[in-house]
């Protein structure tokens, strides 16, 4: 049974940084309250929630990118500790983008070629290589890399990132940013690309929509397809973490949470349920939809997700970013490994 908060001043207060979303808004605008928890929130975009949190720590609960938690956790026990709920997945087959005439026609056809960033250890571009050596058998040490966060507005920064052993990185320069560089000819593609509004990304051009440029992937989205038949993986980007001081005196606030995240995705399924069952009632759905609905893309646990979780830790050490696999109990609480 979850303990209740007994303070004098009612609930325990927390502050809390999630994405503008429809599974964490209901906790930021207070209509889902975990139990026995108030959370003072705000709504951020995750490349600058990690870069603050990283940084300067500012807030109890937040958003964190999967591989700055892992980096964190291989060197030591780190200021968060997550729970298993994953607010960010998306199947990363779907960023590249390239020059015309560059010969880029399939993901092999990368090696040897100049390659932006906004982060080299950010999740998104761990996934993104993982599959390019995994299927496409594209090593990271055959690309050279060219990061546009500076290290003092990076998630690297914060965390002490230096380019693993064989890895070619050059930063990209201050007076300029990945989207003209891609546009004049000077790097061959960006394996991902933020048109940034924030803290911590520059590039302003739309380079989906430059007639200079191709998608990597013609169709992505049957590539996320193909990827996700093959593999069973939908890649997780985000998590939850909570300060670690904050679970040493008060355990039962992860459970609090989790519960919360968990309740708000259940609210979620029942709309999405109620406004789908008229296409059933008139025979436009059938079976075959229904047992679609059966299929929890989001599953938070880790039971659900240990594959998936399993992947990307092999990932961040095969990458050169941790010097071990990191143990998934070293990453999530105790109270809530079992779920």
């Amino acid at each position: 049974m979850l303990r209740r908060v007994t303070t004098t001043n009612g609930p325990l207060e927390l502050s809390a940084a999630l994405g503008n979303h429809a599974r964490a808004r209901p906790l930021i605008d207070g209509s889902v309250e975990p139990e026995g928890i108030r959370l003072l929130g705000t709504t951020l975009g995750g490349s600058e929630t990690f870069w603050r949190q990283l940084k300067f720590a500012e807030f109890d609960v937040s958003e964190m990118s999967m591989s700055s938690l892992l980096i964190l956790v291989g060197r030591g026990p780190s200021p968060w500790v997550a729970i298993p709920v994953f607010t960010r997945r998306y199947h990363y087959t779907r960023g590249g983008l390239v020059r015309n005439d560059r010969g880029i026609n399939t993901p092999a056809d990368l090696r040897g070629k100049r390659l932006g960033v906004p982060e080299y250890q950010q999740t998104a571009a761990l996934w993104a290589r993982g599959i390019l050596k995994d299927h496409w058998g594209v090593d990271p040490r055959e690309i050279e890399w060219w990061m546009e966060r500076p290290p003092e507005m990076s998630h690297g920064g914060a965390t002490g990132f230096v380019p693993p052993p064989g890895i070619r990185l050059q930063y990209i320069p201050r007076d300029t940013d990945m989207g003209e560089m891609v546009v004049n000819g000077t790097l061959d593609g960006a394996l991902l690309y933020h048109q940034g509004d924030n803290l911590v990304d520059r590039s302003r051009i739309d380079l989906s929509k430059h007639p200079a440029v191709h998608r990597l992937y013609p169709d992505p989205a049957a590539e996320a397809r193909r990827h996700y038949a093959a593999t069973g993986i939908y890649p997780i980007n985000h998590t939850v973490v909570v300060r670690r001081s904050i679970l040493e005196a008060h355990p039962w606030v992860a459970r609090s949470l989790y519960d919360a995240f968990l309740q708000v995705k259940e609210q979620l399924r029942a709309e999405r349920e109620a406004q789908l069952e008229p296409f059933f009632e008139t025979g436009r759905f059938g079976e075959r939809e229904r047992q679609a609905l059966d299929v929890d893309p989001f599953a938070y646990g880790i039971a659900a997700n240990r594959h998936v979780l399993e992947t990307i830790t092999r990932y961040s050490h095969d990458q050169g970013l941790t010097d071990r696999i990191v143990g998934l109990d070293e990453l999530f609480h105790a109270s809530v490994l079992a779920r």
